[in-house]
């Protein structure tokens, strides 16, 4: 067995153990390796591994590998995106975590028509309005989850979050449990089922898991510490 080979499968128990305490079946619970700077050939490592969805947050880069590495995965696209680099990304990704304001989510619909597509996307949240991070705040979230909802070419999936960093685990609980409040609210109020929310990374996805996450962004964890 691999290192990597370990690895994915004591995040797998992870996930598994954490599901069970909040008793989830394992299966609501879906793994994104976040490969981005790893090699292509590490992440067909991974695929021999049984690894199938892969993130990453340059949309060249991520073009690069899926030419590479060749059938067998899904991939997201987990980082900011650029509007300009939108007429790249539309329709080439399962999901799109990370639509943060009016004109990207205008500009992928624009793009996901081009192409006779319909784009599934994540809208994300920037609950405790970091200036680092882009997302909307709490005001902001439901104006956007409500544009995007209408917009044809977009499938509205969810929402995501990337808390601010913490050295205890315990301390982004309240951040998952807000987010999953608001995406419960959202629901009721667009009348339609938004059953994704991506939330946890390598130091705190078991207490999203404890909280509803149903895509955890796991890189560290799995292709170790990146230089």
């Amino acid at each position: 067995m691999t290192e990597l080979t370990r690895r994915l499968q004591d995040v797998r128990a992870r996930i598994a153990a954490a599901c069970l305490r909040a008793r989830r079946a394992p299966g609501s619970v879906r793994l994104i390796a976040v490969s981005k700077t790893v090699p292509a050939a590490v992440v067909t490592e991974a695929m021999a591994a049984g690894q199938s969805l892969f993130g990453e947050n340059r949309v060249q880069e991520a073009l690069t590998k899926m030419d590479a590495t060749g059938p067998g995965a899904a991939w997201h696209l987990i980082g900011h995106l650029q509007k300009n680099k939108a007429r790249l990304a539309a329709g080439v990704f399962e999901l799109i975590l990370g639509v943060d304001d009016r004109e990207l989510a205008g500009e992928l619909d624009r793009r996901a028509a081009s192409r006779s597509t319909t784009q599934p996307v994540l809208v994300q949240a920037n609950l405790a309005g970091e200036p680092t991070k882009q997302g909307a705040g709490e005001e902001g979230l439901m104006p956007l989850l409500e544009l995007v909802a209408g917009l044809r070419h977009l499938d509205l999936r969810g929402l995501m979050i990337i808390p601010p960093p913490v050295v205890d685990p315990e301390l982004s609980r309240p951040w998952f449990r807000r987010l999953r409040e608001l995406r419960d609210r959202a629901a009721l109020r667009l009348a339609r089922p938004l059953p994704e929310l991506s939330m946890g990374m390598t130091d705190d996805f078991e207490v999203a898991i404890e909280e509803g996450a149903t895509l955890v962004r796991v890189g560290r964890a799995i292709f170790g510490e990146r230089s």
